[in-house]
């Protein structure tokens, strides 16, 4: 159990402990629900034990791609290394699973100016995670300008200028079918002109055609190039993790559209089916670089694989 003990050691020095455990609740009930029983009369890593396995990893919505290719793994690990026990079989999953997902990746957010875009479907929560963005960055000391440029959903403008209010930061809001590009555009010239350092950029998120969403993206990612000389230091595209698998597609569309730096997986708490987490970045070679533990504006947290697979494999080895 070498490697899980490496990741609790890691997780007691983490500051948002308490918000993975509470956050991923429910995706750790299911997992140790349907793991525990393999303690039980465990006999090695046999066709029976990882037919199972792959069925919880399947419900646990890591896909059929990512989830064969970590079954496949520990079939070979465990024979190499001739693991026959049910704890150091779990521990050998786990390190499989962090090696398959990689390094976190920090947000790029530059000191004397970020821009940052958010995008992705309507209904996700995204003018919701954009206030919470501003709000963590705020709490950092940076002087955030919000600009509400989902001007196509009825009363996205109105409910991001009520959270900048709320948090205290600055918003330039659009107009009603009013084109995201000018408000952009208003954004950029209002933060250089009053020193603001963090622009966040909360986004139209249609998806009636990829057509329209090419066009509309790289209209936006030249209007931000034009007046800041330089692209958005990142495009982050949130996904609701309780969408499961049309998460998947909804990002790889996105991702032909537009070059996305990052995931922001809001609602994760709400969902039993964390395993989302490592198909995106397998299947899609993009990080998570933010995910949403809770209602409340202190709840987006910075992503940490191994806070992550600590949060949800404690009591499964060490109960």
């Amino acid at each position: 159990m070498g490697f899980f003990s490496g990741l609790k050691n890691l997780f007691s020095k983490n500051k948002d402990a308490d918000s993975y455990l509470s956050g991923l609740k429910k995706t750790r009930s299911s997992f140790l629900e349907k793991l525990k029983k393999f303690s039980l009369g465990f006999s090695g890593v046999d066709e029976a034990f990882l037919e199972e396995l792959l069925i919880i990893l399947l419900e646990s919505d890591v896909g059929i791609t990512t989830a064969t290719k970590i079954i496949n793994e520990l079939e070979s690990r465990c024979h190499k290394l001739n693991i026959k026990n049910y704890a150091d079989t779990i521990d050998c999953l786990i390190a499989i699973i962090r090696e398959i997902y990689g390094e976190n990746v920090n947000l790029n957010d530059q000191d004397d100016f970020t821009i940052i875009l958010m995008i992705g479907v309507n209904g996700a929560g995204k003018t919701t995670t954009t206030a919470k963005l501003a709000y963590k960055y705020k709490n950092e000391g940076r002087k955030v300008l919000l600009a509400a440029a989902d001007t196509f959903r009825a009363g996205a403008v109105k409910q991001l200028a009520i959270w900048a209010e709320k948090i205290g930061v600055d918003c330039i809001e659009g107009n009603d079918n009013e084109d995201p590009s000018s408000v952009i555009v208003k954004a950029i010239r209002e933060a250089k002109a009053h020193g603001h350092n963090m622009l966040i950029i909360d986004s139209a998120g249609r998806l009636q055609n990829k057509v329209n969403l090419m066009n509309e993206l790289s209209k936006m990612n030249k209007v931000i190039y034009k007046e800041a000389n330089k692209e958005a230091d990142e495009v982050l595209l949130l996904i609701d993790a309780t969408t499961g698998q049309n998460g998947i597609s909804q990002a790889q569309l996105f991702n032909e559209s537009c070059k996305i730096s990052g995931i922001v997986l809001s609602k994760l708490d709400g969902s039993s089916k964390g395993g989302i987490i490592i198909a995106i970045k397998d299947i899609l070679q993009v990080p998570v670089k933010l995910i949403g533990l809770g209602e409340k504006k202190e709840d987006l947290k910075q992503f940490d694989i191994d806070a992550y697979l600590y949060s949800i494999f404690d009591g499964i080895i060490n109960e």
